[in-house]
């Protein structure tokens, strides 16, 4: 039966919205006024409305999706229906396209569909491992614990995604705001403190013939090397989207002191968390790994990950598989085989995630804290050397007129 979506007015006048379910808008109209609603607006029908409002409305985003699986998780570990807990979070959201998202979903689940089937209709707004981890929730009959921890797995991917931003924000403005200054005193002011020199037709001093070359070449090219670089940036960009050279630079970054680690950590955090979520969730052991898997961003550890599938298929244990693999950090391997000779594997993985984290979080603050004045002792080195270059000039000029 399609599902209209309404706006009343109660006996006291208080506006009201919400869903209907009736053969026709006539008798829906029908069914409000035997509640004692007065109808102000009717949607189409559910099914109509669905039928290209995926790809009209932007996909779902991932604060929305965090915030819905904590909502849901809330309403069904309280006993709700799965039907009203879609339709109460429906309800509170303010923003249309993820309400007829939501609203559809309900629809597909009062027609008798799986939860994850649901879901499988806006494959862009709910991704695959986000449908499988649902879909485990459903076979162990653990819906609102399966939500539970799928919205603390999402949660802390991306606090761990905002945080790798955040932190090279501030660096990358730092770096800019230098770069400006420099080129500005190269371009603007340099040339015109020259010019007061060539008047004297007085013999530069070595130091200020390097500023000077560098300045006229920054004048006179600067825009072109600018230019190169951002095809430079993009052409990597666009190379980066092939499998084999993205492997080949993901390999080279985990060979890089500080980056290197960092890589690993956010990457074994990930893993770690969303091998827990799965295999809790009641999802095999292979599909946990292989959806872990598939949420590591750098290709060269998850393609390594493949010898770990292969092993544990054959009867090795998940530490062994992943520590011959060698590239998620050994305390995770550490932490995998404590929870396997405990039985208790889903705890200590979200342990491991959580000590990465804080790991990701230390490595990432001493970085920051070396790196800043780093760019501040280049910008203050590059400052100096444009003024020594001016100075010398003035002071040699000096010594001769006072000879």
């Amino acid at each position: 039966m399609p599902a209209f979506e309404y706006e009343a007015l109660d006996p006291s006048g208080k506006a009201c919205r919400g869903i209907v379910n009736a053969d026709s808008q006539r008798q829906a109209r029908r069914e409000l006024r035997q509640r004692n609603l007065t109808p102000v607006e009717m949607s189409a029908p559910r099914s109509e409305k669905a039928s290209g409002a995926f790809q009209r409305e932007p996909r779902l985003s991932g604060g929305e999706l965090v915030n819905m699986t904590r909502q849901l998780s809330a309403l069904i570990g309280a006993a709700t229906p799965l039907e009203e807990a879609l339709q109460a979070v429906a309800m509170q959201t303010d923003k249309p396209g993820a309400r007829t998202r939501l609203l559809s979903v309900r629809e597909r689940v009062t027609e008798g569909w799986r939860f994850a089937d649901a879901l499988g209709e806006d494959p862009k707004s709910f991704p695959s491992l986000y449908r499988a981890v649902i879909a485990a929730g459903e076979t162990s009959g653990d819906l609102g614990g399966v939500l539970d921890r799928l919205a603390t797995m999402l949660e802390k991917n991306r606090a761990m995604k905002n945080k790798a931003i955040a932190s090279l924000i501030y660096p990358l403005v730092l770096a800019l705001f230098a770069g400006g200054v420099l080129t500005s005193l190269m371009i603007f002011v340099v040339p015109r403190i020259v010019e007061q020199f060539n008047s004297f037709d007085a013999q530069l001093p070595f130091l200020t013939q390097v500023v000077v070359g560098i300045s006229n070449g920054v004048a006179n090219y600067g825009l072109y090397v600018l230019l190169a670089l951002v095809i430079g940036g993009v052409a990597l960009w666009r190379a980066l989207k092939v499998p084999s050279i993205k492997l080949v630079f993901d390999q080279w970054v985990l060979k890089l002191p500080i980056f290197g680690r960092l890589a690993r950590a956010v990457d074994g955090a990930r893993f770690a968390r969303t091998l827990a979520t799965l295999f809790a969730g009641g999802a095999p052991l292979i599909d946990s790994i292989i959806g872990a898997q598939r949420t590591v961003s750098n290709s060269f550890i998850k393609k390594r990950l493949d010898m770990t599938v292969t092993m544990v298929s054959e009867g090795v244990s998940i530490a062994a598989s992943i520590k011959r693999a060698g590239q998620l950090p050994p305390m995770l391997t550490h932490m995998i085989a404590a929870g396997e000779r405990a039985g208790a594997l889903p705890e200590l993985l979200d342990k491991a995630a959580t000590q990465l984290e804080e790991e990701f979080d230390t490595a990432s603050t001493v970085a920051l804290r070396l790196l800043e004045p780093s760019i501040i002792a280049v910008m203050g080195g590059g400052v100096l050397v444009i003024v020594l270059a001016i100075l010398l000039p003035i002071l040699k000029l000096n010594s001769l007129a006072a000879g």
